[in-house]
């Protein structure tokens, strides 16, 4: 696609000196997230204000040209790559915490603020913002209300769309407009925030976000449970979620996660079994006593091997240290990884556990599940070493997908559909659905110009 010479002059005009580039350096450092998709836009622009968006998409849609707003690019689904070339909007210049505001708690932010970023910002005052993904000191908010992140945390604090009180965004129309509230409560109307939340850059591009606030717990209480087989430790988390005392985080891994966890950091003194539990408890020191009792009696399920309380913050880290050596401890096994994040209920967890070991089994893949076990969500991460076992992982995929809508499940938890799996949105989601959806995005977006190519099939 050459883009028209018309636009362009009014590209460069909106965006003056070096928040306008076509130079082949700057198109390329726009064209890839952390998937294996990739394509060169024909140009790049750093929108550094709510006014320049709404010029931009204007713009783009007097020219029929694709836009695709981006941060910074941590999607594993090729959510933020400008599949069809046209321009890409990077957002990390509008980073600005706007306003903290402890006594509604609440905090306005720009969507190119890192989510590490804001967590810092908020901790003098006593808060935090629930989302907390992996990618925490690279993603941005807009790309966490993009792909509704969530993180270990959102079994007791919910994902991003539960923490959103409001946005100010562009729709594909180039009309400007606000929704949502600075109140906790609301009852009027559609909720079109909860609605863009999650819509991948779709239906609109957020310029703005009022993002609801939670205070830091007093106290905090960590938990490291061993099991004899995956099936015990699944069967523990059913136990867990059934009982009143919700855990702050409740982390599941499986053998091959915790072989790779220990082969890559073996300081870290990962016990050699067949599955563990993390458990974390957070709230008022002189309540911790009894709901840490609690979680470990409906921890105590036949298959327990071991169970331990942490010391001290320490330790507290160290248990911790073999759930955040799994990314880069996959990346040494393979580059050919198949990140799934599929979410099953919590009751159903034992039965998704087995279904992945009978799918590696069958297809002769190595396998590793590990995640979010408290809200059912299971990243299911196919390790192809070649050429032949890429083929077999890929042949599983379909299966693994019907197993986890048969179990009453959704094929994405946190990481949203992007490209990889359009194609099997057909399968979480009925005709007359995804009908509904596209009828949506025409009134957000007639013309198709945002993102295009993501999420409907």
């Amino acid at each position: 696609m050459n883009l028209p010479a018309a636009l362009l002059d009014t590209l460069r005009t909106v965006f003056p000196g070096d928040a306008f580039a076509i130079a082949e350096e700057a198109r390329r450092a726009a064209a890839r997230d952390n998937s294996r998709y990739e394509r060169l836009p024909e140009a790049v622009v750093f929108p550094a204000a709510h006014a320049q968006v709404e010029a931009l998409v204007r713009a783009c849609r007097e020219h029929r040209v694709p836009l695709t707003a981006r941060g910074g690019g941590t999607s594993s689904t090729g959510a933020s790559v400008p599949v069809q070339g046209g321009v890409v909007a990077n957002f990390m210049r509008m980073d600005r915490i706007v306003r903290i505001d402890p006594d509604d708690r609440l905090a306005v932010v720009e969507p190119g603020v890192t989510n590490e970023a804001l967590q810092q910002a908020l901790a003098p005052h006593g808060f935090f913002w629930a989302p907390d993904p992996g990618s925490a000191p690279w993603c941005t908010v807009g790309g966490n209300l993009a792909c509704n992140a969530s993180g270990p945390h959102a079994v007791k604090y919910g994902s991003t769309r539960d923490n959103v009180l409001g946005l100010a965004a562009v729709a594909g129309t180039g009309e400007s407009f606000r929704c949502g509230t600075q109140t906790t409560k609301s009852a009027t109307g559609y909720d079109l925030a909860r609605l863009l939340v999650g819509s991948e850059g779709t239906l609109a591009v957020i310029t703005e976000a009022t993002l609801k606030l939670t205070p830091k717990p007093a106290a905090l209480r960590t938990l490291r449970a061993s099991y004899r087989d995956a099936a015990s430790a699944a069967r523990a988390v059913a136990r867990i979620m059934a009982q009143p005392a919700t855990p702050c985080a409740l982390e599941f891994m499986d053998a091959l996660a915790l072989k790779l966890a220990r082969d890559h950091q073996p300081e870290a003194g990962v016990p050699q079994v067949e599955a563990l539990l993390m458990i974390e408890l957070d709230g008022a020191a002189d309540a911790l006593d009894a709901a840490t009792a609690a979680v470990e009696a409906a921890a105590r399920v036949d298959g327990l091997l071991h169970l331990e309380v942490a010391r001290d913050e320490a330790q507290t880290r160290a248990l911790w240290a073999a759930r955040k050596a799994l990314s880069l401890a996959q990346r040494a096994v393979t580059q050919h990884k198949i990140n799934e994040d599929v979410v099953v209920p919590v009751s159903r967890l034992p039965e998704l556990v087995d279904s992945v070991r009978t799918l590696s089994e069958k297809h002769a893949v190595p396998i590793v599940s590990f995640g979010h076990a408290g809200n059912g969500n299971l990243h299911v991460n196919l390790l192809p070493r070649d050429l032949d076992e890429i083929e077999r992982a890929y042949a599983a995929l379909p299966e693994l997908f019907a197993r986890v809508i048969a179990l009453g499940g959704t094929i994405s938890g946190e990481h949203g559909i992007g490209m990889v799996k359009r194609e099997f949105m057909p399968l979480a989601m009925s005709g007359e659905t995804l009908g509904l959806m596209r009828g949506i995005k025409a009134v957000f977006d007639p013309d198709g110009i945002l993102n295009p190519g993501k999420l409907l099939p």
